[in-house]
């Protein structure tokens, strides 16, 4: 299997990377939300049911 991020040949230490710096990379990537999933949200799940009232601030 090959490094996902440079695609040399993994290593089984590091696996499925090639090195430490590549696994590295991937958890930055994954931090940083690079690897998030684009969705089309719902804007009505925020809305209140009809007849319900919000809740009142005193």
């Amino acid at each position: 299997m090959s490094c996902p991020i440079c695609r040399q040949p993994g290593v089984p230490q590091y696996r499925p990377f090639c090195s430490r710096r590549c696994a590295d990379i991937d958890l930055g990537r994954w931090l940083k939300g690079s690897y998030a999933i684009p969705t089309e949200e719902d804007e009505s799940w925020n809305e209140t049911p009809t007849g319900a009232s919000a809740p009142q601030e005193d």
